[in-house]
């Protein structure tokens, strides 16, 4: 068991890590999330990075993990 359980778990992880690199900046875009809110209300752009983060998580989580 060994032998197979660690390369599907690096598998999953990367095609995770993968699938948040390609939703993040779309929900970010979506959501108005750019340098100007950055520079303009940093509070509330952090505020939104982090609940987009954690959607795209959730998400995530949901198609790869749970289901």
């Amino acid at each position: 068991m060994g032998e197979k359980l660690y390369p599907h778990l690096l598998e999953i992880d990367r095609a995770a890590r993968e699938r948040m690199d390609a939703m993040l900046p779309r929900m970010m875009e979506a959501a108005g999330v750019t340098e100007e809110l950055k520079a303009r209300d940093p509070m509330r752009w952090v505020g939104l990075i982090n609940t987009l983060k954690a959607q795209a998580e959730e998400i995530v989580f949901q198609e790869l993990i749970y289901g």
